[in-house]
Formats: C-alpha cells, structure tokens, sequence
C-alpha cells in the first residue's frame, strides 16, 4: 500500500512533534543548551497544538489500519499537545538546578507524546500497542531522570523499576487477550465480539469473556484502577514531579481513549460477567482511592489515591453506555478526562513551581501558612482542589455532573450512591490540604524562589485557573465541541 501526501496531511500534528524530537536529538548531538532544547520542545509542541485545533473540523480519514484521524482522535491530540507543552514549561524550571544533563528529559517527554498521539488515534491493537510501549518506555525514563540528584531524598530509580516491571506485566496481559481475540475474529482491528461469524472452529462467547477480561486487567493497571492500583502512590512519591504529572494526566487519559474506543467497538458491555467486573473495579475504586487518601500525610500520595478514585468517577460513564442511546456516556467520559487534565496539571504545577529537582515539597507540612507566604499560588492550590472536590463553579463539577446524568439515565443506583460517598470523603481530605495553607506560617521552610525561569510557569497557572473557571462558569461552547467529537466513537 503506497502512501500519498493526502495520506501524510492528517498525520501533520504527529509529524510536527516527531520533528521536534529529532531536532532535539540533534540539538544535543551539536551543542548542549538546556534553554535552546526546551524552547524547540515548548515551540514544536505549541505548533502542534495548534495544528491539530485548525484540522479539527475538516479531518476523517483511516489513515492505514492502525489510525483513524477524526474529530475525536483531533480533540485527544489537542489537549495531549497541549498538556505536554505546560509540563515542558514547568519542568525548565525545575530542572535548571539539576547537577546532571538535564536536556534528555525533553527528549523523554517529546517521544512519550508521540506514544500518547499515536494512542488516541488507534482502532487498532498494533497502533495501541506501538503507541502505549512509545509512552511507557519514554515514562521510565522520565521517572528515573533525577537519579544524581545530591540532595534529594526520594527514589526515582525504585520508582522506575516498579513501574516498569509491573507495566510489563501489565503489557503481557493485554498481549494475551489480543491473541485471544485474534484466534476468535482473524483481525486485531477494534471488532465488535457480538457479531462473529457462525462457524464450527467459533469457540463461544466464554472465550470472548476471557479475551475481553485479559484486556481490561491490563488497561485497568495502566488506569490505576482497584485491585491494581498499588503500584501508583509509590510511583508518584518516588517520581519527579513534572513526571508524575505526566503520567497523571497524558498517560491515563490517553490509556482511557484506547480503553473507550474498544469498549465502543467490540460491544464488551453486552457480556453480562464484564459489565458486573467493571462495576465492581468502579465501586472499589472510588471507595479505596478516597478512603486510602485520608491516610497520607505526602501531597503526591493523596494526589495519586485521588486519582484512583477519579478513574472509578469515569467507569461509571462507560458502564453507563450499555444501558442507554446517544453519546452521553462518551460524552461524559470526555468532559470529566479534559477537566481532570486542567484540575491535575494545576495541582501538580504549584509544587514544581515551589520545589526543584534537589528538593521536593510534597509534605503536608511542607504547605503549612502557603496562604500567607505566597497568596497567588496558594489560591491556584485551592481552586485545583476544590474543582478536583467537584465544587460548583468549576470545571470539576460540571464534569462531576456530566458523570451523575450518565448514571441517572443508566439507573446506576448504587454506583451512584458510591460516588457520592466517595466525593464526601474526598472533601474531606481536599479541605485538609486548604486548612494546613491558611495555617499560622512557618519561616522554617526554604522555598525555591523562581526568578526569571519561573515566570513562564507562573503564565501556565494563569492559563489553566482561567480555563479552570471559564469551563466551570461557561461551560456550553466546549461542551458543544465535546458532544460534536463524540459522534465519532
């Protein structure tokens, strides 16, 4: 199969960040400039971002077998790009006091975002496969990065090596499942199981009950979803922070448009045994992740236990699908994906902008008086948790609302009621982030005081409050955008 430029065109944001990796690289080979290699990946991401938004509503094409370039896959690249370019611009000043090379982090970060792109473009198990081994690979590394820090008291190698072994375990049950499905279809295509072929060789739909079941335990891990959600907080604590918000954010959300689109495509949510599987991950998901929070003391631990939780959030709209027409679960599980990048990315930006490669504040007490010492930043704090909490007026609560309708027109009673639950005890430890900052200060604790490095990140925060409330306050424009995306699932 010969391919044409019309064939490349749909292609061009893809193209534009593997340019920029190559760039990069030979960046690097020439002359290291950490400024110069971070402004070709902070440049090569924004094109990107922006070439993908122009395409948005001219572009539908299968491009070969592996990719689908339409609306839905244009919206995922869009905030992928996006997402990458603010961890870039936070990362330059974290990293600047780092004793170590510090430009092969862009590298890491360029070509996990070509994995993350080729995720959200994939109807197909090799396309899924090339794009999450991309990201994961790029991921160790960016995990393990500060390994040479002198002062720094965490465990970014034990971090990698976790996640790397049990990632890989992950990956082989994925692997199994595909060959599973492969024997009962003959294509690892994104194929509906309910419609097969009436043959003597078809091995029934309990073997497609296995096949789907291998699949989701390997995406469920990659999702940090309960019972395989153990590795996440040791991950995060053990992670640089611009890392861990990466993977928080481009990792999971591109995990959940391969785990969204098969779903759609193979009809799981006809086989009884899988939708009561999903319901009960979803359950446990939310309980644990929100009741486990309440017992860390380190920012990142309640930051990843909330993001088990959050996961469980968006189940409840994909199990939501089986039970009623249009796109309201697709819908849902878009909005909620696109808001917990915004709340996270905040988060997560406030400690990189407070902390440096050589000494991370990620205690609660580190955070005691925040409110006092520096009123901007702890009033982005407060916003990023109280939407993350899914109060009124911010991104969080519309999304938090788009998941409650899915569930009220799926009759989902009693994941409904967890949800609830579980969002009563999030308050809760959400609040008690915002109390230790409006405590009495302490002069005790040496914050990292950015100069004129930290001046793009503090813009990053701008952005990401503003779109924080803009979507919360005014919410129709993206929602209108979101429901014209899903139709193409």
């Amino acid at each position: 199969m010969s391919m044409t430029f019309d064939d490349l065109l749909p292609l061009m944001p893809l193209l534009i960040v593997t340019a920029t990796s190559v760039l990069a690289m030979l960046m690097i080979g020439v002359r290291r400039s950490y400024i110069m290699t971070g402004f070709i990946t902070i440049t090569g991401l924004l094109l990107a971002t922006l070439a993908a938004s122009l395409m948005m509503d001219t572009t539908n094409q299968q491009v070969t077998p592996l990719l689908i370039i339409d609306k839905y896959t244009l919206l995922f690249t869009v905030m992928v790009c996006a997402a990458a370019m603010f961890i870039a611009i936070l990362s330059f000043p974290y990293f600047i006091e780092l004793a170590d090379h510090r430009e092969e982090y862009y590298l890491l970060l360029t070509v996990a975002t070509i994995g993350a792109i080729v995720m959200v473009s994939s109807n197909h198990f090799v396309g899924a496969i090339l794009g999450l081994e991309t990201l994961s690979m790029s991921l160790y590394g960016m995990v393990a990065y500060p390994l040479h820090c002198k002062q720094s008291a965490k465990y970014p190698l034990e971090a990698s090596v976790k996640y790397l072994v049990l990632s890989a375990a992950a990956s082989g049950f994925i692997l199994f499942g595909m060959a599973l499905v492969y024997a009962q279809t003959g294509t690892l295509s994104f194929v509906s199981l309910m419609e097969l072929p009436a043959a003597e060789y078809s091995l029934g739909d309990n073997y497609s009950i296995i096949a789907l079941l291998m699949i989701f335990s390997g995406m469920v891990f990659k999702l940090s979803l309960a019972p395989f959600h153990m590795w996440t907080p040791d991950v995060y604590e053990g992670s640089p922070i611009p890392a861990t918000a990466y993977l928080a954010t481009i990792g999971k959300a591109a995990m959940f448009v391969v785990f969204l689109r098969f779903v759609v495509s193979s009809d799981a949510l006809e086989f009884e045994p899988v939708v009561r599987v999903l319901t009960l991950i979803a359950a446990a998901s939310m309980m644990a992740g929100n009741i486990l929070a309440l017992l860390q003391s380190n920012l990142k631990r309640i930051l990843a236990y909330s993001s088990i939780a959050h996961m469980g959030y968006l189940l409840i709209a994909i199990i939501a699908g089986r039970y009623v027409t249009g796109t309201i679960s697709v819908e849902a599980v878009t909005f909620y994906l696109l808001a917990y990048i915004i709340m996270s990315l905040g988060a997560f930006g406030v400690v990189s902008i407070v902390s440096s490669s050589e000494k991370e504040f990620d205690s609660l007490a580190d955070y005691r008086g925040l409110f006092w010492r520096n009123p901007w930043l702890a009033t982005v704090f407060i916003a990023m948790l109280l939407s993350l909490a899914g109060i009124p007026l911010t991104v969080g609560f519309i999304g938090k609302f788009y998941i409650f309708l899915s569930g009220v027109e799926a009759e989902l009673w009693a994941l409904l009621g967890v949800l609830v639950l579980g969002s009563g005890i999030g308050l809760y430890y959400y609040l008690r982030i915002v109390y230790h900052m409006l405590m009495p200060q302490r002069d005790d604790i040496p914050y990292r005081i950015g100069g004129i490095e930290s001046v793009s990140s503090y813009a990053v925060l701008v952005v990401l409050l503003f779109l924080l409330l803009l979507f919360g306050i005014y919410p129709s424009p993206i929602m209108s955008l979101v429901a014209s995306a899903s139709l193409y699932i």
